[in-house]
């Protein structure tokens, strides 16, 4: 029951991190995730795997319940996020793909310099300048390639690549989070359909499992996090998150930083 109790405390902060700042909450699930998998005693040579995979499975609902409250206050370009989703999905299914074949420690290493990336985009408040238009079909294809290879790479929703691009793009930042989270569906859901398909011949991960995906991890931080998700967002549009923000990318440093001497 202890490890409901934390997968529970889990869900809840993903989720409201993902509705607040539409991050869709892996660059925080998947290092915890990791944590809690290996105080289980899972076989270390599946852990960080499985974490990517869980994390993703949960931006499923977490993105769900996010993008229903950006959407209800009109926050979603749905243009883009029609656009964009052909390139997601191919972009997501290259990622399983390179995970697949990345060692445990070679993914550590790689999740942890990304976040040390989106950690410091948000220290230094590293927002391009509104200088063009959102482009044609082939580039929003390219984009989408992109940010779903990248996304299911390392278990995020692709807010760190998408709102960044959306602002330069004249997109105003509350739509830009808010067309994040609407993304961050088609990024789950291409992502999650890797990670069972590349994990389903794999016989020693812990049971219950779905490929990748650790199923009671999934219930419980997503049932959490589907409620916390709303808060979130609910807050962006009510609140100054400057301040949060740059707690946020703190935590992102400390997390980062124990998962790579952990790999190391």
């Amino acid at each position: 029951m202890e490890w409901y109790a934390a997968y529970l405390a889990l869900g809840a902060v993903a989720g409201f991190l993902a509705g607040l700042f539409g991050v869709g909450g892996g660059l925080v699930l998947v290092p915890l995730l990791l944590f809690l998998f290996d105080a289980q005693h899972f076989p270390s040579e599946n852990a960080m795997h499985m974490a990517l995979g869980t994390s993703m499975a949960t931006i499923v609902f977490t993105s769900l319940a996010s993008l229903r409250k950006h959407h209800q206050h009109g926050a979603v370009n749905w243009r883009v996020v029609r656009s964009i989703t052909p390139g997601i999905l191919l972009g997501t299914a290259l990622g399983t793909l390179s995970a697949a074949s990345i060692s445990p420690r070679g993914l550590g290493v790689f999740f942890a310099l990304f976040v040390y990336f989106a950690a410091a985009q948000i220290l230094l408040d590293a927002r391009p300048q509104a200088s063009r238009q959102l482009p044609g079909f082939a580039g929003m294809g390219s984009v989408g390639t992109f940010t779903g290879w990248i996304s299911s790479l390392v278990s995020i929703g692709g807010g760190t690549v998408i709102v960044p691009f959306l602002v330069w793009c004249n997109v105003p930042l509350r739509n830009a989070i808010g067309t994040s989270a609407a993304i961050g569906f088609p990024i789950a859901v291409g992502g999650t359909a890797g990670y069972i398909a590349t994990g389903l011949s794999l016989h020693t991960l812990p049971a219950p499992h779905l490929g990748f995906v650790y199923l009671p991890a999934l219930m419980w931080v997503a049932f959490a996090a589907v409620i916390t998700a709303p808060l979130g967002a609910k807050a962006t549009h009510h609140m100054k998150v400057g301040l949060l923000r740059k707690l946020f990318a703190v935590l992102l440093i400390v997390l980062a930083t124990k998962l790579l001497l952990k790999v190391l």
